[in-house]
Order: C-alpha cells, then structure tokens, then sequence
C-alpha cells in the first residue's frame, strides 16, 4: 500500500525528508526503464517538479506551509489544461493543436496548495472506455499480477499506477462513468467521485459535461478528503468517521450483484459481514430505475452524443488517427437526434427523482465497484466483441451513480495478497461529507492501511 499524504507531510515537518527528496524519487521511478513510467505518463515534468519541490521548501524552512499538500507529489490526468502544454487527452489527434493559455482550475489550486505536480498521466484516449487500453501510448499494467499483465482500469489508466508505484502520492482523474473508481478499485486503491457541481471543469477537456467530475486517486479515505477539500476550493480539515453502529446501508437487489466473478463475490459477503458485525444495519432494497437504464439508453446515451458532438470535425477528417475502439463508441452519437437527447435528458431528471426518493432514509447505497478483478490485456487487445463485453462490465456499477448525478467513494475490501477488490458507497448528489465520514468508518473497520 502506498504511504498516506498525512505520513509523507509528518515526514516533511519532522525533517526526515523533503520535497526534494520526494520528486526526486517519484521522478526517479517514473524513468526506471524497468518500470511503468512510459505507459503511465504521456508527460514528465522534471525541471518544473523540482523547482516546485525546491519552492515548497525554502516556504517550509520559513515556517510557510500553504495547505496540508505541501511539497506531496502529485500527477493529473492528460485532460487538465496546463498553460503552455497541449492537452491530448491520452490521444494522438490533438497533439498539434494550441497550448493551452491558461491552467485548468483544478491545476492551478495545486499549485496554490504546495502540490508538486510531476507529470501527465495516461488515459484512454478521450476517457472513452472503461477498461484503460491506449494504443498510442501504451497501456501500464496493474501492480497486481504483472507478469500476466492485467487491465489497470480506465480511463484514468496511468493515474492509479502512478499512486501504486510511488511516482505520485496522490493522482487527479476525471469520472464520466467510473473512471477514478474503477482503476482505484482493480488497483488496490481509495478513489473519491464527488458531486460533479463540487469540483470545477473549467480547463478539463470534457467528455460529457452533463456526467463528468473530478476525483482523487489515493492510498485511503482521509488522503482523498484532504485532495477534494483543495479541488473544490475548501478549507482543508480533519475528517470524523462516521458512527457506523446504527449506519443504514442498503444494497440494490437489482443490476448490481449481476455477473460477480468469484473474488468479488467472496470479499463483498466478507465486507458485509465485518460492517454487520460493527452494528451497521445492512438491508436489501429493491431499485427498479437500475434495470431500466439500458433502455432509457435506447437511442444513445449523454456520453456518447456528447462525445461525437465535441470529436465529429476530426473524426470525419482524421478517423485513422483515433483508436477504432473509441471511434467506434462515439459514432452512433451521429444517429441521436435532438429529440432523443432531450427526450432522454428528461428521462434522467425522472429517473434521479425516482432513485433518491427510493433511498430516503438510507445513509449510503452498497456495491462491488466492479463486479470483476482485472482480466488480462491480452486477449482484450486481440478480441473486439470480448472488448466491447467487458467494458460494459466493468462500467455498470459505477455510471449508475454517474446517471444519479450523486458521489461515491470506492476502498479495498480485499484480502492482502489476494486480486483486488473495491467496495463502492454512494449517494444522491449533495451528500460528499456524509460518504466521506461513512467511508473513513468502513475503511477502519476492513483495517485498510491508512494514516
């Protein structure tokens, strides 16, 4: 497991290392040719991670700390504007466009806080699938079992691998249908989607504005509080774990337990178990709006004709340069007309009516985050049908809260040294403090590494 924020900063402040030290070792890992770092990273930014590093502590040697991320090395996702750079979104087509002006919001709150920004992270290519696959450049295998070479979840593929081979402390991804959760959780991982109106979009290069937010990729529950409180422009404090005797948690009867390899059905019952044996009142609910999103569907989905309305210029002009595989989600946004996007833009506000007003009195909904561990890339790279498969797999659990427009939090609930396995609480939209608590309580009672 990788160390906390709040350990990395002790260290800091106790003098046993320093910002320096820290990117210089990230930095380090990232250029081990033996390692990741050319599949994690589309972009390194050494000479301005050690400058920043070499700032943040001279600030620290005049008793100026700025935020709680002072000095921490930090990665972001290749759609964050940043002023002077190209933002590709992990593609090939946009690398002769215009640097961008200006950074992103998130980006420049950062490095307001003391972040240590080391680099550009890989992606799938527009953050179009689930599963982290890029054909440009390259795919960065998962920590676990990386001889056989397994998916390390998308899209925010190089962000969850940056954090497990130390060349980040904390990664920043983007979430249109679970793409913080999902790497976070086939990766051993803590990763937080917020309310999407929480985080500013402003200088991320969107793949659907109506689902997109920003979240932390981390090694615990009070590492991602720290990052969201600094993205959303808060005031960083101390995190209270929920009481989780008493908690109400409610797992769907419909969609989500669906299809669970056995790994993930045996560390869901075992989580279940441990929280039940907390106190927490754990019932079944029925949720009948989950079984009918995919007809809601029908017509297309807000993703896909989003997507093709903001890539149709360079996807009629320059097909070639696109992974098929991506192109191929995109394009049947060209079929949806105006009035399926509204008809289905309706559907979605009577669908969260419906949803939320079903889990009233309920403080978090209960779920595998995926409901398999990482296949092998292998066979995904030479298969399109097993491809397309397993991304809808992968994607169900998660886009239903994207859909709800609501937060949730994914945390290991698996056994050490077994394939891992995220356990993922969510909420209406609105609700982010109240499933961070929840979080910090189940995480205390799996006994996940954290500070």
């Amino acid at each position: 497991m990788p160390a906390t924020l709040h350990a990395l900063a002790e260290n800091m402040q106790a003098g046993r290392t320093s910002a320096l030290a820290l990117a210089e070792a990230a930095l380090a890992r990232a250029e081990d040719a033996a390692g990741e770092g050319t599949r994690t990273f589309t972009a390194l930014h050494r000479e301005r991670a050690l400058a920043m590093a070499r700032a943040s502590d001279t600030l620290r040697a005049a008793g100026i700390v700025r935020s709680p991320l002072e000095g921490l090395p930090v990665s972001i996702k290749d759609l964050f504007d940043v002023a002077g750079e190209v933002t590709r979104a992990g593609s090939v087509v946009l690398r002769d466009h215009a640097p961008a002006p200006r950074n992103a919001t998130i980006v420049q709150r950062l490095i307001a806080a003391g972040a240590v920004i080391v680099g550009r992270t890989n992606m799938t290519e527009f953050a179009f699938s689930g599963l982290g696959l890029n054909p440009h450049y390259g795919t960065p295998r998962n920590p676990w079992d990386r001889r056989t070479g397994r998916i390390p979840g998308g899209s925010s593929s190089g962000a969850a691998i940056s954090v497990t081979d130390g060349m980040a402390a904390v990664a920043i991804g983007t979430d249109t249908g679970g793409s913080v959760r999902i790497p976070s959780a086939l990766c051993g991982l803590t990763g937080f989607k917020p309310s999407a109106r929480r985080v500013p979009m402003d200088g991320a290069l969107p793949l659907s504005r109506a689902l997109d937010s920003i979240g932390p990729l981390a090694a615990s529950v009070r590492c991602c509080a720290l990052v969201d409180a600094i993205l959303a422009g808060d005031e960083p404090g101390p995190l209270v774990a929920a009481e989780l005797d008493g908690a109400r948690l409610a797992i769907p009867e419909e969609v989500v337990l669906d299809a669970l390899d056995d790994d993930v059905a045996r560390a869901f019952d075992a989580a279940c178990a441990r929280l039940a044996g907390a106190g927490a009142r754990i019932r079944r609910i029925r949720v009948p709006a989950f079984a009918r999103l995919p007809a809601l569907h029908g017509r297309g989905t807000l993703a896909t004709a989003e997507a093709w309305q903001m890539n149709r210029g360079l996807a009629e002009s320059r097909a070639e340069a696109y992974d098929p595989r991506v192109l191929a989600r995109m394009r049947p946004g060209a079929a949806m007309g105006a009035a399926d996007l509204l008809d289905l833009q309706a559907a979605r506000q009577q669908w969260i009516a419906e949803v939320s007003a079903g889990v009233t009195g309920i403080d978090a909904l209960l779920m595998p985050t995926v409901p398999i561990v990482a296949p092998p890339i292998a066979p995904l790279q030479a298969d399109d049908a097993l491809y397309t498969r397993t991304n809808g797999l992968v994607l169900r659990n998660p886009t239903l809260i994207n859909f709800l427009d609501g937060c949730a939090i994914s945390l290991p609930c698996h056994e050490p040294g077994s394939a891992p396995v995220g356990l993922m609480l969510a909420a209406p939209g609105g609700h982010d403090a109240r499933i961070l608590a929840l979080g910090l309580a189940v995480e205390e009672r799996l006994a996940v590494p954290r500070r």
